[in-house]
């Protein structure tokens, strides 16, 4: 017999009893009844019911032992009988009737507990991250996790994808956050940088002629913690096609993910291929957001021009300064009391918005603060255009034309969420198109890329040259789903002069470009072919395939909201000697004196 077990402590069915068997797990709780002593034994596979007689060794030693000691149990598995018989677990109709028992390892007094579902601060969670894994929840997560991986895998070998391994130390690259910096002791004073993306790599291995690249790839980026971001590192699946359209890509990515969320989605409705495809331009106008839930059926009107020079002063001195008026509708809320109106009005202006006006429509006809100030046929002309009926509402979002669309988008969602519209139990994806190739940025002035720096922008060298780059779009793309985004991806821009270019525009020299970007610009210049990819976040995809909140939960060990492992005890200082070593000398910030 094994020396540790013959079975897990999932495997034990009714077509086994008489046999003998031997179990090893952890002890996931006791029960003493009298006579008898019920001991729950568990492992990654499941959980068995052993029994231990009163007297024998064994219901001596399981009296001492604390939950989620480490035993192994042999004994003769028996048929449980009648109300006994527990149909919630597989292994419900048998027990375990136990001859011996072993300690392997006692447990301590446990900082949290296994068994049950109390919960616990994210601190202990994150510090004794060993033992919060043990529990079901996690168990179950983590096991989806890797048959996700493993199918996505799957399917793209199925594709024609051949998997590659790029490089960990690597150069910076303006992706969008700082990179994770690590000094070289051989070349005193430079340092590598952890790749925020195999950006560079993957483009070069279709120059290589590689043709279909993909992995599951790490990427490090210094930024804040988000429900849908881990900070310090996440995964995705990097890929890159030579030779392709914009729609070739997408034709490939969606039967991969389509396919994995009908897998692992639990009968759960999936969007069937082709995503709709949204430009980014009409994303903002219907839904306020380039990453929009399509389960919400709200849909935002601009009623600019119906507030320009009308009677209500405040809307219509937005619209003569060059803003905008965005139109949210609210079906079936006229009637509701003013306590709602007023509970959404105090929401909004905790946003940092001035207020929320809105409208009512009854059989009489528009009212409300801003019907009473509006004229008549303009209040008509906005229920018409939103498609409303007596009995809904309309809220509006005014101000300038680089905030009043993102906040019509959170009206958006908060109306679907307060109403119950957003139906769940389903995910629906589309594809953001079109994205701007270059955006203003506030604080200099100066134009900067708005997207992937990478990519080909419409119109190539001939749209860089002649148009206001503020109007220039690129073949660029998100995939989102459910109101997140999965993923960024483009056609890349494999042309140096048009590269050299789009850098120029954002404000970089043509020696920049070299210095920075030198080995992929030179070899463009050896012949690339047109190629294009994506990168869908795995984190991401198994966050929403469980239905977490937070992408913690779908993570073997992450960092806590400041970047911290605290069961490692990363980041940690180092001794002076090796800072030596590396020729770094340290400027800390002052410490702050609390008085």
């Amino acid at each position: 017999m094994h020396a540790y077990r013959t079975h897990t402590c999932g495997a034990l069915r009714a077509s086994d009893a008489g046999q003998t068997a031997r179990l090893s797990g952890w002890v996931h709780s006791k029960r003493d009844h009298g006579g008898l002593l019920f001991v729950d034994l568990r492992d990654h596979y499941g959980l068995t019911q052993c029994v231990f007689a009163a007297g024998s060794a064994g219901f001596v030693t399981m009296e001492r032992v604390r939950p989620e000691s480490v035993i192994t149990v042999t004994g003769t598995v028996v048929n449980r009988e009648g109300a006994t018989v527990n149909p919630k677990l597989p292994t419900g109709e048998v027990e375990l009737k136990a001859d011996t028992v072993y300690v392997q390892s006692a447990a301590d007094v446990l900082p949290m507990q296994v068994a049950g579902d109390e919960k616990f601060p994210d601190e202990i969670r994150l510090k004794y991250r060993f033992i919060d894994l043990r529990r079901e929840k996690m168990q179950r997560n983590m096991k989806l996790r890797a048959g996700v991986i493993a199918s996505i895998r799957r399917r793209m070998i199925e594709s024609g994808f051949t998997e590659f391994q790029t490089p960990i130390l690597t150069a910076s690259s303006p992706e969008g956050a700082r990179d994770f910096l690590v000094p070289s002791r051989n070349h005193p004073g430079k340092f590598y940088a952890l790749p925020q993306a195999p950006q560079q790599f993957k483009q070069l291995a279709m120059v290589a002629g590689l043709d279909r690249y993909f992995q599951i790839a790490p990427c490090f980026r210094d930024e804040a913690s988000r429900a849908d971001r881990s900070p310090g590192e996440f995964y995705q699946l990097d890929f890159e096609m030579s030779f392709v359209t914009q729609e070739d890509v997408f034709n490939t990515l969606e039967p991969v993910i389509a396919g994995v969320f009908e897998e692992f989605g639990d009968g759960r409705a999936v969007t069937k291929p082709p995503f709709p495809r949204i430009p980014y331009d009409t994303s903002m106008l219907l839904y306020g957001s380039d990453k929009p839930d399509l389960r919400n059926p709200l849909v935002i009107t601009d009623v600019t021009e119906h507030f320009a020079g009308s009677g209500f002063g405040l809307f219509a001195k937005i619209a003569a300064s060059g803003g905008i008026v965005r139109a949210i509708p609210a079906p079936g809320t006229a009637a509701n009391p003013r306590s709602f109106f007023d509970k959404l009005n105090d929401w909004a202006r905790a946003e940092g918005a001035g207020g929320l006006g809105y409208i009512q429509f009854d059989a009489e006809g528009p009212k409300g603060p801003i019907a009473r100030n509006l004229e008549a046929d303009r209040a008509e002309a906005i229920r018409v255009a939103c498609g409303l009926k007596a009995g809904d509402s309309v809220f509006f979002a005014a101000g300038k034309k680089d905030e009043a669309p993102k906040f019509s988008g959170a009206v958006r969602t908060r109306l679907g969420n307060e109403l119950g519209l957003i139906k769940e139990g389903e995910f629906k994806f589309c594809w953001i198109t079109d994205f701007p190739m270059f955006e203003l940025n506030e604080e200099t002035k100066q134009i900067d890329f708005s997207h992937n720096p990478f990519s080909m922008p419409q119109g190539e060298l001939e749209a860089l040259n002649t148009q206001d780059p503020l109007t220039i779009k690129a073949y660029q793309y998100d995939i989102v789903c459910n109101g997140i985004e999965l993923s960024s991806g483009a056609i890349r821009n494999h042309r140096p002069d048009v590269m050299i270019r789009a850098f120029e525009i954002a404000g970089y020299t043509a020696a920049d470009v070299e210095a920075r970007f030198g080995g992929m610009l030179n070899a463009f210049r050896y012949g690339a072919p047109p190629h294009g990819g994506s990168a869908p976040g795995i984190d991401r995809i198994v966050m929403l395939l469980a239905d977490e909140p937070n992408i913690r939960e779908v993570i073997l060990f992450p960092l806590n909201q400041q970047g911290e492992d605290l069961m490692m005890g990363a980041p940690a200082e180092v001794p002076a000697a090796r800072l030596k070593e590396l020729s770094i000398a340290l400027a800390l910030p002052p410490k702050i004196v609390k008085s």
